[in-house]
């Protein structure tokens, strides 16, 4: 597989499966690990590195899930192929903007994936659509045994699983969720909503995890503490939270759409003929834009969209998506014309299929 293909070719988390009507993207499992004896990422030379390249891929070739998958080692690839990686949620900024011997494995549907040498020697990861935490904790579990039966992990009986930040230490697992959250945000209850996470010893961040800002009203959800936590607790609680968290969301959906309907369904509509006509569209607006098209398709105001349409538009339309499609560099000003024709096309072909 090539940087070409897998930009044309849609990854299964897309797909608006058990999605909660649109508030719910995604969902994602992911393990931090790191092979006994070999000195961790930020102290290993470039001859452990490899070494742990090599170690990895010759464990996932031994297992049926990982034996035909695609790998892209990060230093033979230019800044805007590694940021497709990171616009398809394969591999994190700090793996494309790190220097060294590092990459990514990742299966045909992109529902596994693990990163090589990281902030730890491995990130094995799962990601799977909509309400599928459990899905994801068995799938990634699985492969973490699979991998474990031919790699000596660092794990210690008192703090369990080794990892270079000690927040990850314990299970080293992390699970989020990718949520659309705009009726709390235009209520203004999105910060007490907020804040209530961190109280519960959950974060949100943005599409891209650590370091990055909500766009277009997402937000990934995730747990703080893996020490002294059960990985099924973790998975349990995570859950639990996102079932909470599109309860709020469609009360604040109905109580805005009760209390100024006018003004919801114009502030949709305006956004789906923007899409529909625009000439210019930059990353920003249009993930703002593509919000609202989305609060409509939640309340059932905007018809014949899917959510499987929005999740696979706002994937294309990123500024290394463009670029690959184009088949060259691309000025700022040249992607926002390109985006607009794009997302015009893609309407006009859905509406009219």
């Amino acid at each position: 597989m090539n940087l070409i293909e897998l930009s044309q070719n849609p990854a299964s988390w897309l797909s608006g499966t058990d999605d909660a009507d649109g508030i719910v993207v995604s969902c994602r499992t992911r393990l931090a690990r790191n092979i006994n004896a070999v000195p961790f990422a930020q102290k290993a030379s470039e001859q452990d590195e490899q070494e742990v390249i090599e170690r990895v891929l010759s464990a996932a070739r031994r297992i049926g899930s990982m034996r035909d998958a695609a790998f892209f080692k990060m230093d033979v690839l230019d800044a805007s192929d590694r940021r497709l990686l990171v616009e398809r949620h394969l591999v994190s900024p700090s793996l494309a903007d790190s220097k060294g011997q590092r990459g990514v494995l990742f299966n045909a549907d992109e529902s596994l994936s693990v990163m090589i040498n990281e902030e730890d020697h491995l990130r094995l990861q799962a990601i799977l659509p909509g309400m599928s935490s459990e899905k994801a904790w068995s799938s990634i579990n699985a492969l973490d045994d699979q991998l474990g039966a031919g790699l000596d992990f660092a794990y210690s009986e008192k703090y369990g699983y080794l990892t270079a930040c000690p927040t990850n230490t314990g299970t080293g697992l992390r699970v989020s969720v990718l949520m659309h959250l705009p009726a709390l945000v235009l209520t203004e209850d999105i910060e007490r909503v907020l804040r209530g996470l961190t109280q519960m010893s959950f974060t949100a961040r943005g599409v891209y995890g650590e370091g990055t800002n909500a766009v277009g009203n997402m937000f990934q959800i995730s747990n703080q503490g893996t020490l002294g936590h059960r990985e099924e607790d973790i998975v349990e609680g995570l859950s639990g939270l996102a079932i909470k968290l599109v309860e709020y969301e469609r009360e604040a959906q109905e109580t805005l759409y009760r209390e100024a309907r006018n003004q919801v369904e114009d502030k949709i509509w305006r956004a789906f003929g923007l899409l529909s006509n625009s000439r210019v569209l930059s990353s920003q607006e249009f993930m703002n834009l593509l919000s609202a098209v989305r609060l409509g398709y939640s309340l059932s105001i905007v018809s014949g969209i899917t959510s499987a349409f929005l999740n696979q538009l706002m994937i294309i339309t990123q500024p290394s998506h463009l670029q690959c499609e184009a088949g060259r560099k691309l000025k700022p000003d040249e992607r926002d014309v390109i985006r607009a024709s794009l997302v015009r096309q893609r309407l006009n072909a859905f509406q009219g299929r």
